[in-house]
């Protein structure tokens, strides 16, 4: 079980929940592993009663499979599962990637290069939660800098169920974790909204291959990155 942070603010059980949010999105779990309450309690130097809320939160937000105090497991999602997050994630994300093309400062570009630059270290120096961390904060760079803050919200949600299989599949994906990222920095650098979406609608089908792979799904069944477009003029 990965050692976790102590809290250090007042609200106790927004932090123990905040903390296990940020586990999961980064991947610092894996499907099937199981989460013990007294365990995360003890790692967190707090009471059991903040982190049975906060498990109870996250079992809400369908991060967790809370079958008893005793048997609390973060779930392996099932191919009908992936394909839905999926689809929503290639509609939500491209939307984030054309706003983000045309409201893209100078700093945030930079901002973008940066992670991903550290995201190419990381993977040189084969640590993978630190790679795992990095993708997940280059995906939700894009609604920040686009500043929508209700779409980050939902995309929150779905990284919540999709961190630990993204993790579990980073090995596996190699390289094209990452190579599809560079493409969604050059379109929002020369400001092009359609462009944006392919290259991260890209990212998601052909870069997640791998986790595709990984939950018995064909690469073939996933739509091409050119949908984008028909998304784009159908909009």
């Amino acid at each position: 079980m990965t050692l976790l942070p102590t809290p250090d603010h007042d609200s106790l059980g927004g932090a123990v929940y905040a903390m296990l949010c940020d586990g999961l999105m980064k991947g610092r779990f894996q499907p099937g592993d199981r989460l013990r309450i007294r365990e995360l309690a003890e790692q967190l130097g707090t009471s059991v009663t903040p982190v049975r809320d906060a498990i109870l939160r996250l079992a809400h937000d369908d991060a967790v499979v809370f079958r008893s105090p005793r048997d609390i497991r973060i779930p392996a999602i099932t191919a009908a599962r992936y394909r839905e997050i999926r689809d929503m994630r290639l509609r939500l994300e491209a939307l984030a990637a054309e706003a983000a093309a045309l409201a893209a400062t100078p700093d945030d570009i930079r901002r973008l290069e940066k992670t991903l630059q550290d995201n190419e270290n990381a993977l040189l120096s084969h640590d993978r939660r630190a790679a795992t961390a990095l993708n997940q904060s280059f995906h939700f760079l894009l609604p920040e800098i686009a500043g929508m803050p209700v779409l980050h919200g939902v995309l929150r949600r779905l990284w919540l169920q999709m961190g630990p299989l993204i993790a579990d599949s980073y090995d596996a994906g190699g390289r094209a974790m990452i190579d599809y990222h560079y493409p969604v920095v050059e379109a929002i650098r020369r400001r092009d909204p359609a462009g944006a979406a392919v290259a991260i609608m890209s990212d998601i089908t052909l870069g997640g291959a791998a986790i595709a792979a990984r939950v018995g799904q064909a690469t073939e069944s996933l739509p091409p990155p050119g949908a984008a477009n028909m998304m784009h003029q159908n909009s």
